[in-house]
């Protein structure tokens, strides 16, 4: 299978690994791997499963991508808006010093849109209140047993595409249990499967509308919207309220002090529309070392 290979050149520095890193769901992603400097994803895409093969850029200012699959020529199009070529951080001002300073080391970082809904909202959903561990290891058997692999050299990366809507409307209840993943989450992807074709028509419509029509869904609230809205729709403003670190982190890194959701709502009030910038900016660096007991994996699921 040949590639089909387009080379595009970004009017500013555009770092690659910095922009995608809020798609890889840990070390051990099965949709993404790094291979000899090149990204590699594995995407579903309205026209079928891609592999995307992105070098970053070269001496002569140059991203050189190759995509394989029935959906090579859609990731191949939309790869500036990926890559974060349609953001304006222009109306960015960084009111705290500590925020001065992450922008001076990340000053090319941009939000990449990733205009797929359905690839975002699937972890994210896996990802509801549980840990790190527990969330990236349920994404990664579900794409194992459900997902298919990756077209073209995906398959000799051990590169995998998640499943599509359709495959996780029809996963029995016993199965989601064997995935380590809880009938509450569960029931919500059924639920956002159901309707999978309407949520990605949420890409055409304005953000609070977006907003809104993702948080219709049982099981979708205000940390799963967001989640997918800075991913998919390219949501400057989304703000991930109800995380279990990020407030804490945010006050500690502006005000050297843990805060609520209330707190910081208020704190990045001066920020609309680029709330998302200052949880992503400071996100990129640890502001602390983290003490205390950590939330612990649950035991109470099936080990097989």
């Amino acid at each position: 299978m040949q590639p089909i290979v387009r080379e595009w050149r970004p009017d500013w520095p555009c770092p690659v690994g910095q922009i995608w890193a809020t798609w890889r769901k840990g070390a051990g992603d099965p949709t993404y791997r790094v291979d000899r400097g090149r990204h590699w994803r594995g995407i579903r895409t309205p026209l079928g499963p891609a592999t995307l093969a992105v070098q970053p850029l070269n001496i002569e200012g140059v991203i050189v991508a190759e995509a394989w699959g029935e959906g090579a020529e859609w990731v191949l199009d939309q790869l500036p808006t990926m890559l974060g070529a349609d953001d304006d951080p222009s109306g960015f001002v960084p009111r705290h010093p500590q925020l001065s300073q992450a922008l001076r080391e990340h000053p090319h970082w941009r939000l990449g849109r990733g205009n797929l809904v359905w690839q975002a909202l699937l972890p994210a959903v896996i990802e509801q209140k549980v840990t790190g561990q527990e969330a990236f290891g349920g994404f990664r058997r579900l794409v194992h047993f459900h997902g298919e692999r990756a077209p073209g050299p995906g398959q000799t990366l051990h590169l995998w595409v998640p499943p599509g809507p359709e495959i996780v409307r029809m996963i029995p209840s016993w199965q989601w249990l064997k995935l380590h993943i809880d009938p509450a989450r569960s029931r919500t992807l059924v639920r956002c499967a159901q309707v999978a074709d309407a949520l990605e028509r949420t890409l055409q419509v304005p953000l609070d509308e977006a907003d809104t029509r993702l948080r219709s869904i049982a099981g979708v609230g205000v940390w799963t919207s967001a989640e997918v809205r800075f991913r998919a729709h390219g949501d400057a403003d989304a703000v991930s309220f109800g995380d279990y670190h990020i407030a804490k982190e945010i006050g500690h890194a502006l005000l050297g002090r843990d805060m609520d959701d209330a707190e910081l709502a208020e704190l990045l009030e001066p920020y609309r529309p680029h709330r998302h910038r200052v949880q992503a900016l400071l996100g990129m660096r640890r502001w602390r070392e983290r003490h205390g007991p950590r939330m612990a994996p649950r035991t109470h699921l099936p080990a097989n």
